[in-house]
């Protein structure tokens, strides 16, 4: 195989390569290493890369026997600069935290290690992955146009095809918007189904890691490493879309929607139904309408205590994002506060239980394209259809496949009751194939 091709590979074709030989992780590495010197002045999504770093761990994972390299074996992977890793800066995209080097592995990137991945280098990210100023990462399909954010560089070096897979957060919508914007499959897992320790807190309600690949079965790959399990497991054979039934979710956020967004819906519904699938809209109770201001509410409360030293000892190199949950500029009060986590808690058995009458619930991703990028702002998109999921801490995964009309990818979202991870990549590895044919494909 041509070493500039090697770039393009899948996980899981590299960990079989790489476990049986065929090829080593140096010469994979350093394939990927050329990858990014040809487009790193483009997408600019690293906000720490050393190739001498790179090809010293390829070397040292070549080193390990045969019978001994785990399932991950020699995958690159991009970390978001807002987990930390041992042997690299950790920085947060904060002036604050500049040169920072915390030497210590989250625990996402301890199992990534124990698993025999290559941790690659650190992906750009908003400030504390909080605010819409979006860092200098742009869009791989129209340097123009956002990556999306808070996890920009994560979703734009995967659909770049610089790793094939990468770690992002999500708070509100910063791991299912750049998929959609990069063209990726992203999964949003179940709240605190993969353990947050190392990695810089906003909201310990709402932060959760996530998930990037090009293709679903990397995904699957990459839950087993993380021993997302069903407590059912879902069927070995492959879905049968003709047995299916999908609930078509708009949400109170609807008249968001974009032309690009009420496109790639029609579409997935025309698509389905001829596929055999059921589809039927669903309307939710009047109480999921609150969901955008409960969720707002959780965020300026907990981002005060989390930010509170941040803002103590160098307030003036924060970002007026991040300031404004410390001052609480919105005199949210506790009782505002305490409501906001009960309603939420009471409501998330009842949306669990309207998911569990449909093989998956389908939402919006995103409000439209990627937006172009105005700077100083470089605005990240609107994240609102993905507020609600987040908070109600459901598995959520973007399926790309559609384009919008200055051909850049749309996105469609699946949802299935918590900790139902496994089910929700089963459903989407026939979704997949079907949304396949809304147009999009990557380069």
């Amino acid at each position: 195989m041509a070493p500039r091709s090697l770039h393009k590979l899948s996980a899981t074709e590299v960990a079989q390569l790489t476990r049986s030989g065929e090829i080593t992780v140096e010469e994979y590495a350093r394939a990927l290493i050329s990858r990014v010197q040809e487009r790193d002045e483009v997408v600019r999504g690293w906000a720490y890369f050393d190739p001498d770093l790179i090809i010293a761990s390829a070397k040292a994972l070549d080193a390990i026997p045969a019978d001994r390299r785990g399932p991950l074996h020699g995958v690159a992977v991009g970390v978001k600069d807002v987990i930390h890793t041992k042997d690299m800066p950790t920085q947060h995209f904060s002036p604050i935290y500049k040169g920072d080097h915390p030497r210590v592995d989250a625990s996402v990137v301890l199992t990534l290690r124990a698993a025999g991945a290559l941790i690659f280098g650190k992906t750009h990210t908003t400030e504390f992955a909080t605010c819409q100023k979006g860092p200098p990462t742009c869009n791989p399909h129209d340097p123009k146009r956002s990556p999306g954010g808070s996890s920009s560089g994560s979703g734009a070096v995967v659909g770049d095809y610089q790793v094939p897979l990468s770690l992002g957060t999500q708070t509100g919508g910063s791991t299912i918007r750049p998929g959609s914007y990069n063209g990726i499959f992203a999964l949003k897992p179940t709240h605190n189904a993969i353990s947050r320790e190392g990695l810089k807190m906003y909201s310990i309600t709402c932060d959760t890691v996530g998930l990037y690949s090009r293709s679903v079965d990397d995904l699957i790959l990459l839950t087993k490493v993380f021993r997302l399990k069903d407590d059912v497991p879902p069927p070995e054979q492959p879905l049968q879309l003709s047995g299916a039934k999908f609930g078509f979710v708009k949400t109170h956020v609807w008249p968001k929607a974009k032309p690009a967004v009420v496109s790639a819906w029609e579409q997935a519904k025309a698509l389905l139904t001829g596929a055999g699938a059921k589809v039927e809209e669903v309307d939710l109770d009047a109480e999921f309408d609150n969901m955008g201001e409960w969720h707002r509410n959780i965020l300026h409360m907990e981002g005060q205590s989390s930010f509170l030293g941040d803002f103590l000892t160098s307030g003036d190199k924060l970002d007026p994002w991040v300031t404004k949950h410390v001052v609480n500029d919105t005199n949210t009060t506790r009782k505002e506060q305490l409501a906001s986590y009960d309603n939420i808690a009471r409501l998330r058995p009842v949306i669990d239980a309207i998911a569990s009458n449909y093989t998956a619930l389908i939402t919006p991703s995103v409000t439209d394209e990627a937006p172009l990028i105005e700077e100083p702002m470089r605005f990240t998109g609107d994240a609102s259809f993905n507020l609600m999921w987040t908070v109600l801490h459901l598995p959520v995964l973007n399926i790309p496949g559609f384009v919008g009309p200055n051909g850049l990818p749309v996105g469609l979202s699946l949802v299935t009751p918590r900790y139902t991870e496994e089910s929700l990549l089963h459903t989407a590895q026939a979704v997949s194939v079907v949304f396949a044919k809304g147009g999009w494909q990557l380069d």
